[in-house]
Parts: C-alpha cells; structure tokens; sequence
C-alpha cells in the first residue's frame, strides 16, 4: 500500500521531451455529446482526405528522421506538417521537444503550452510542461499545472505525488499535508504518508498533532506490532520517554519475542542511562531464535564499533558470541563476524573453530577456507593442508589456490602420483580470466612431477606451457633448461633460458651453478668457472651438486689438485641430512662422484 512519494514530475524535464510520440501522427479533432449516462467521443477529422494523406506522409518522415537524429530535418518535416494542419497539437509537442534540444527554451516553451491548450485532456502533455517549469525552478507554474491535473485526473497518484514534493521544496507545510491527507483518502492510510505527516508537523512545531497522526496509524492497524513499535520510536525520539516504555511494554505483552520492539526497549534503557538492563536486553535480543540473523549481525557490529570507541574490552563481545554460535545458525554471517573479530584481536586458536564452524555451515566459504589454510601452512601442517584443500577443490573447483596446495602439500610429502593429480586436475580450471602468474606456476610444478617420474616430453610441455603463461617465470626457466643440459639437448636453448634468470636474479647460487653447468657442457671452460665461483659465493657451497659441478669445472680448467678437493667436500655434503628432496643424492651419483675420487679424474656419466 506504501509507495514512493518523491516520483513522476521530479524527473528532469529534457528526458520527458526526449520520449517517443506516445499519440499517432493525424491527431484528429475531437467533439464530445453525451448520450444517456455516458460520455462518447466523435472524432471529426478537420483536413480532407489529401490533406490527411500529406500530412500523415511528412509526419511519418519527421518522426524517421528524428529517430536517425537528423534534427534539422525533422525540424522542417514537423514545420511543414504545421503548415498543413496548424492546430495539430502533437506537431506542436514534437516541434517542442526539438526546440528545446536545440537550446530555442522559449520556442519550445511556447509550443508546448499551445499544444496543451489545443488538447487539455492529455495527460503526457501536461505532465511535460510540468516538469519543464521544474527544471527551471518555476516551481509556482509547475504546482498550477500539477493542481490542474489532480482535478482533471482525479484517481492517479502521480500528480499527487509530484505536489508533495513541490510544496515540500518550496516549504508550504501545510499544502504538504493537506495533499497527503488527498492521497490518504485515494490510496489509503500508509507508515510512509503517515510518517511523512508527522515531520511536517513537528516542522510546523504541532507536536501535538504530530504524535496524534502516528497514533491513528497504530489504531488503523491494531493488530500489527510494528506500527505500535514504530509509535513507540516516535515517543522515543522526541523526548517522551514514559510514553515510549508504555508502548513497548504493550507490544511486548502481546508477543514477549517481538524483536523489533525488544530492540527498541533496549534503546530506551541505553537512554535512560540503565547499562546493566541495557546489556540484559541485548542479550534477550541476540539470544532470542526468533530474531533473524541479519538483525543480530547488525547488533554485533554496533557492539564491536562501541567497544573500539570505548575501553576495547572485548571479554563482553566474545562472551556474547561464544554465546549466540552455541545455538543453531540461520547461516554463516554471525560466525564469520565472530571469526574475523578474534582474528582482529589476535585471537587465532579461538578463531580456528569458529573458521571450521563456518565451513560446516556453508562449505563454499572461500575466505575462511583461505584462512583455515593459512594457519596449516604457518605450521607447516601438511596433513591438515590437504584436509582443508580436499573438500575445498570440490566445493571451490575454479578458486585454483586450493589445487596447489593440495599439490604442493603432496609434493613435500613425496607422494608424487597424488600431488600430479592434483596439478592436473587443477590445470583443467585455468581459463583466459586466471591470474597469469599462479597457471604458470602449475605447469611449472607439473614439470618438476613429470621429471621426477622420468616422464621428460611431458615434462617439457609443461615448462613450455608455463612460460607461455608467464615467460619470465624464472624456476621454470631454471629447471627446464637445467634438465636440458643434464641430457646434454638443445644447449642453446638451455643457455638462453638460464642467463635471462642468472639476469633476473644475479645472487641465486641455483641459477648460477644451472648456468655455469650449461657453459661446462657446451666446452665454455673458463666462463663456466668464472658463474661457478660466484654460485658458491652465494651458499652453492652448501649443495653436494653445486660443489661436485665446481670440481669438475675446475678439473676441466686444469686445476686437478682444487677439483679432488671439491670432489670430496660434495661426498661429505652428501652424506648431511637435506630439507629439500630434490638435493638428495641418488646411489648412481655418489657412485659417480667416489669414482672421481678414488681416480683423481673426472668422469662424465
């Protein structure tokens, strides 16, 4: 029944002269007689037949050329349509629209008022001048047309709608009511008519018919609590406190778990200063199941944006949400509110829970998700990184931060099948819209599994397909041209590839040592020493590979007595525990590099 009051003539007077004729072209002049009790419409067509002909023919082109945004043109079909019929009132309207889009204001004006007077009954044209007398803020000439169309059109809200505003902007109190008590009686008693009366007494300072006209609406509708909650509010924020408290009281012993006027009781105790029933009656509220979930998350953030300007004592709003997400949940919003407040509070082992509660309830979460994740891979909790990422690929199938650490968990786990899968199953996800970075990195990783496995075509591929992601992903470009270099292939390739990372990072011993075994197996002694040297510089001498390459270089530089050395330092490095599985030393290797040893020689493989 409520409907908008601020509507209709408001809108800007240019985009009503810009609609579309709603009236055919040969507006014919009509003649009424009344014949028993109704009212039937003669139409008497004043142009002859060739007349009508030619005017219907330059009309239709007119409206052509408009809709092709000729103006010019259309200006003379119109103008010319006139010059046959000069009483037609919608030449005349559509000559106005023109005018005024060209900037000829008092031309178009001029036209448009003729075409009303030449048809008074039509609603659009007058609605039109309305509403050009607005934009120019000839609000008096605007409420005189509007008034005229109240009487004209006595059952459409618009113009009444349009008066309220109007005798608002201009600040006539009391024609504001007295045409809302019009659209009262047309549409029926409303909360937003009534409401709307009540400020325009109180801005009348007639406090006393104010209060009266929220009454008769609580009285119009007395089985309905929330105009007696709303009546309640009303007393409230006026400053008549006992009356507000009387009011709620009645609501409420009339349904005991009406939220909207518990919460409203309780505003009246924070204003009566009472804290402890103030806080008795929040609970009431966040504890009441009838309340729905929106409102209590509502009071949450109220409460927490208290507590921040107050003494941040956050004992009262913890306790309240341990509190309300001990109850069944409507849905997940309290208990992520809950979450990210002990996550600002540096609460984490108390968010943890809270976290699992919210994907319990909605297994879709992404963010909690994404935090649960984060506090696995903080511990490097790799069995509970999986279990996050497990249900999460299911649920989530596109979000591909799950699809990789499901797979990087695999990986450090050495459970090489499972961690492939997972890469794979997440690269079938990647689409153009994907960050670019993260698809290059799957493929990058799948490359690294494919390798592993002994699978190097495959492997290949995907270095490949992970530089067409990202071409300066610089560990596919490590890895994949190390690999090359290893089988003694495409060494050019190879070089290229390792000295665009060696450029992008030049104190990466990895990059360094790929790039310095490159040059020693394409016969590039000397500058193989000179990459080596500074790989070791950059803790490549921690790694039995790099310090086993460093001697074979320098054995290969003639320098045999410094190779044995270096030879023997990477057997000790060997046998050292290692973080990363990858450095491990296979059986074939240390076989190789005790032969080189006891030899005093190197050996290739």
């Amino acid at each position: 029944m409520g409907r908008t009051l601020r509507v209709g003539f408001g809108i800007c007077c240019m985009c009503l002269l810009l609609m579309g004729t709603l009236l055919s072209c040969g507006s014919a002049r009509k003649s009424t007689a009344s014949l028993g009790d109704g009212m039937h419409t003669i139409v008497r067509d004043h142009l002859s037949p060739e007349e009508r002909r030619r005017f219907d023919y330059y009309f239709l082109e007119a409206v052509r050329l408009k809709e092709r945004g000729d103006w010019d043109s259309a200006f003379d079909m119109y103008s010319h349509c006139l010059s046959i019929d000069p009483r037609s009132a919608v030449t005349l309207y559509e000559l106005s629209k023109i005018q005024m889009y060209l900037g000829f204001h008092e031309e178009g004006e001029a036209a448009l008022k003729e075409a009303v007077g030449l048809e008074p009954q039509n609603y659009w044209y007058k609605e039109t001048l309305a509403a050009y007398y607005q934009g120019k803020g000839e609000n008096e000439k605007a409420i005189e047309v509007i008034e005229d169309m109240t009487i004209q059109f006595p059952s459409r809200l618009e113009p009444l709608m349009a008066l309220v505003d109007l005798y608002n902007r201009t600040r006539n109190y009391e024609q504001v009511i007295h045409t809302l008590n019009r659209l009262e009686r047309l549409d029926g008693k409303s909360e937003q008519i009534s409401m709307e009366k009540f400020r325009m007494y109180l801005a009348m300072d007639n406090n006393e018919q104010a209060f009266q006209e929220i009454e008769n609406l609580a009285k119009e509708y007395p089985y309905d609590m929330r105009y007696l909650t709303i009546l309640g509010d009303v007393y409230l924020e006026n400053g008549k406190e006992e009356e507000a408290y009387a009011t709620f009281q009645k609501v409420l012993s009339e349904d005991a778990t009406y939220a909207p006027a518990m919460l409203s009781l309780a505003s009246y105790y924070e204003k009566k200063g009472m804290d402890s029933l103030y806080h008795v009656q929040m609970d009431s509220v966040l504890l009441n199941r009838k309340v729905d979930s929106d409102t209590k998350l509502n009071i949450m953030r109220q409460l927490i944006v208290r507590s921040e300007r107050g003494n941040k004592d956050s004992t009262k709003v913890v306790s309240l949400f341990d509190s309300i997400l001990a109850g069944e949940q409507e849905n997940a919003d309290l208990a992520m509110l809950a979450a990210q407040y002990y996550l600002s509070k540096r609460m984490d082992e108390r968010a943890k829970p809270v976290l699992h509660q919210v994907v319990d309830i909605d297994p879709g979460n992404k963010p909690a998700r994404l935090q649960l994740l984060s506090f696995a891979i903080s511990k490097n909790d790799l069995d509970e990184v999986i279990r996050i990422c497990i249900p999460a690929v299911e649920f989530m199938p596109e979000a591909l931060e799950f699809h990789y650490y499901l797979g990087v968990a695999h990986y450090q786990k050495e459970n090489l099948d499972e961690a492939l899968e997972a890469f794979k199953k997440g690269s079938r996800q990647i689409t153009p819209e994907s960050d670019k970075t993260m698809a290059s990195d799957f493929y990058s990783i799948m490359g690294d599994l494919y390798h592993q496995k002994k699978m190097d075509a495959e492997a290949y591929a995907a270095y490949d397909s992970a530089l067409v992601y990202k071409p300066d992903n610089v560990a596919a470009l490590n890895n994949y041209a190390y690999y090359l270099s290893v089988e003694k292939k495409d060494l050019d390739k190879a070089e290229e590839m390792s000295y665009r990372t060696v450029k992008a990072e030049p104190a990466n011993g990895t990059y360094l040592d790929t790039y310095a075994w490159i040059l020693f197996e394409k016969g590039k002694y000397a500058e193989a020493r000179i990459y080596i040297d500074q790989a070791m510089q950059h803790d490549g001498d921690k790694s039995s590979v790099v310090v086993e390459h460093c001697g074979d270089i320098y054995y290969q530089n003639g320098e045999h007595e410094k190779a044995l050395e270096f030879w023997k330092q990477a057997e000790k490095l060997a046998g050292e525990p290692v973080e990363n599985t990858s450095e491990a030393r296979t059986p074939q290797e240390l076989k190789l590099l005790k032969k080189k040893i006891a030899n005093k020689k190197y050996f290739a493989k």
